[in-house]
């Protein structure tokens, strides 16, 4: 046990010099610089392993570019994604915004890869965190988009009746789908 806590100590100590972490983060806060990935990844794992936390690293590392025009990009955002994703435990997130917003993007990432494992993923956030209504207009956009109307209202529906909150999210994609809109909700809307 000794030796373990030793190892542990000094992994703890190489991170710490890794990310420079100052006093005043004193391990509440983490530092989402992504300049070094991989010492992110470990201290937010090492330390609170919260959705918050992986967001909020994972959305600064998409500001590095534009997903649908870097390949390099978006394949090393889908790898943290998957990391963050296995990192989170559902049973334990499920009622955590944070935590469904890392699911839908994800899937949304992979969307742009491989259609069929991002209808995996979709299926894996609306199943985990069914009370998020952002969950289930994510999911029925990604169907629209696949010119799947039908799967796409389904969806939107199914999202009204499990109660998905806020209600008038879904009452405005449901709207706009009537309207033959492309978009489900505006970036307003949003």
């Amino acid at each position: 046990i000794t030796s373990i806590m030793n190892r542990v100590r000094n992994l703890k100590n190489k991170f710490r010099n890794e990310e420079n972490i100052t006093d005043e983060f004193n391990y509440t806060k983490i530092s989402a610089d992504t300049t070094d990935n991989s010492g992110t990844v470990n201290q937010i794992m090492m330390t609170t392993n919260s959705p918050e936390d992986w967001l909020c690293f994972l959305l600064k590392l998409e500001k590095k570019g534009v997903p649908q025009m870097d390949v390099s990009l978006l394949n090393r955002l889908i790898g943290r994604y998957s990391q963050a994703v296995t990192a989170l435990p559902a049973e334990k997130y499920s009622q955590d915004e944070s935590y469904a917003r890392i699911l839908v993007r994800f899937a949304e990432l992979k969307a742009l890869q491989d259609p069929e494992e991002a209808r995996d993923q979709f299926h894996l956030a609306r199943l985990n965190c069914k009370k998020f209504a952002f969950v289930h207009v994510a999911f029925a956009q990604f169907e629209l988009s696949q010119e799947n109307e039908k799967k796409c209202k389904q969806i939107l529906q199914k999202a009204v009746e499990c109660s998905a909150v806020p209600l008038e999210l879904l009452e405005t994609a449901l709207q706009n789908f009537h309207l033959k809109k492309k978009q489900l909700l505006s970036d307003e809307e949003k």
